[in-house]
């Protein structure tokens, strides 16, 4: 077993090296180009779009408004605490910059997703609408390419259960041992039952469940983020500097701090915002070809705020706690950082709020990431499988809430990676459908 933990870890750092790190924003930076930043320019025409969606009626299963719940219920989660921990413990405040620069070539990447999730879904044998780079890349690219569309759809199966599933699990259990002393299995079994009676409903019930708990828990956290800043609002200057200084320089070693490079810098940045924002990785679109609508483009739009609300707000909220608490040299990493950062700049009630922080995001990622493995099931099985595999799902659910997950957490990564390159290669492939269908709108 440890020979094969060490080969998944050989495999991984391979998968996640410079190369896919290079591939992933360099595609996000040729969208951006090729979309003449329309991104960022129509940043607020986009919000409007939103909350237009909400009340959504053309052909689809769910409103655009919820397209984008569940696919933020997916990406809002251990990333936006744990992972932004991770990134500056590693590679110093200077990586989010690198996060933030991610972030927003994403947002590009994120749109072309779900502009080509829309324009090429299907109806399955049950009348629903599917999509997501499976099916761009089969009717998108033609039967040629099927085979690709095939392993982005096997890998995307097999992630799911692991980063999707038991290794959530496993973060809540763990935050509500800490909290309130409840035995892992006693977390699996009650976190089971209550996605039990998500997803037996299908996307439907995912999406009503996610409309409401995603903007509820996303609020509270940066309510108690702001809180913290608020009261250390003269230290927000020093902090974006030290940011934007150490993005370029570096960081020199000092406290409990082992100091980091400028490639450090950049690697760990890059990494934990596309970890959290799933920009490229194909999960997302999946959620947006469900969307009730007929433009590809506005679904692309709302899809595109995803990335913007989960890395530039809320992991820069996580972030600014972090530094301007002063703890972010003290040698702790993940939750553990993100925890001491929040009991320093609220004393008693902090912590409580990374706990209670990760375990609902973690809740409404298994949701999220439910559906994604669901679709990438029935690709290659047909609807035949959708039952079978909730119920592997739930099953799923207590083994790693009660587990040791280093194995499964290299594997999920290396699957995670690995969905990444069908997909990639689909949106250069049909860029030119992206910018086609984008400029035939005269108002962008």
């Amino acid at each position: 077993m440890q020979a094969f933990e060490e080969t998944l870890n050989r495999l991984s750092e391979f998968i996640w090296g410079p190369p896919m790190l290079a591939l992933l924003l360099g595609i996000g930076i040729y969208l951006t180009i090729g979309l003449k930043a329309m991104p960022w320019r129509r940043l607020f025409l986009a919000f409007r779009l939103l909350w237009k969606g909400r009340q959504a009626a053309d052909h689809g299963d769910i409103t655009p408004f919820q397209a984008l719940m569940t696919a933020l219920s997916a990406t809002i989660g251990t990333g936006n605490i744990a992972g932004v921990a991770t990134a500056i413990a590693l590679g110093g405040p200077g990586a989010i910059f690198w996060m933030w620069l991610t972030a927003l070539f994403g947002m590009a990447t994120k749109y072309g997703e779900a502009v080509l999730a829309v324009r090429f879904r299907e109806k399955d044998r049950l009348g629903k609408h599917v999509g997501g780079p499976m099916y761009y890349i089969k009717n998108g690219l033609g039967k040629n390419w099927r085979w690709l569309g095939f392993l982005f759809a096997l890998f995307g199966m097999l992630a799911s259960f692991g980063i999707g599933n038991m290794v959530q699990a496993n973060s809540v259990a763990d935050a509500v041992e800490s909290m309130f002393s409840v035995p892992d299995w006693a977390t699996g079994i009650v976190l089971a039952l209550l996605t039990g009676v998500v997803i037996l409903g299908g996307i439907q019930r995912i999406a009503e469940v996610a409309a409401r708990l995603v903007p509820f828990m996303a609020l509270a956290y940066i309510a108690g983020s702001v809180t913290v800043i608020g009261m250390h609002v003269d230290q927000l200057p020093a902090a974006l500097k030290l940011i934007i200084d150490n993005a370029f320089n570096g960081t020199a070693a000092f406290g409990g701090f082992a100091g980091a490079s400028l490639w450090a810098a950049i690697r760990f940045g890059v990494a934990r915002g596309i970890f959290s924002n799933e920009a490229g990785l194909g999960s997302a679109p999946i959620a947006h070809a469900a969307a009730r609508t007929e433009d590809p483009v506005q679904q692309g739009m709302i899809a595109m705020l995803g990335t913007f609300i989960d890395t530039i707000i809320v992991c820069s909220l996580t972030a600014l706690v972090i530094i301007m608490s002063g703890v972010w040299s003290s040698g702790e990493n993940g939750a553990e950082l993100s925890t001491l950062a929040f009991d320093a700049g609220l004393p008693g009630f902090g912590g409580n709020v990374v706990a209670l922080g990760l375990s609902v995001f973690a809740f409404t990622t298994i949701l999220g990431w439910s559906y994604y493995g669901e679709r990438c099931a029935e690709y290659l099985f047909g609807i035949r499988v959708i039952l079978p595999f909730r119920l592997f799902w739930l099953v799923a659910i207590p083994l790693g809430a009660m587990g040791k997950l280093g194995t499964i957490w290299l594997l999920a990564d290396v699957m995670n990676g690995l969905m990444a390159i069908p997909n990639l290669i689909a949106l250069a492939l049909l860029s030119p459908v992206i910018f086609r269908l984008t400029f035939s709108e005269s108002r962008l």
